[in-house]
């Protein structure tokens, strides 16, 4: 998978987390919760603003993740 680059990292930490804690709340393995933390950084990372742009969920369920 090619990185989309780098837009503006304005709640990049936040999303990490979000997807961290969503992931470990829901009883994904520590490596795969750091994934989706990963997966929601990258998407907030390729735009100008904090909030993301697609559905999460979606995202993370085209990405192979058993939610």
């Amino acid at each position: 998978v090619t990185p989309a680059p780098v837009v503006d990292a304005t709640g990049a930490g936040d999303q990490y987390a979000a997807g961290l804690l969503y992931g470990i709340t829901h009883g994904l393995p520590l490596q795969e919760a750091a994934r989706l933390g990963n997966l929601c950084a990258g998407e907030v990372i390729s735009h100008i603003g904090p909030r993301p742009a697609v559905n999460l969920r979606e995202l993370a369920i085209a990405a192979g993740f058993k939610l």
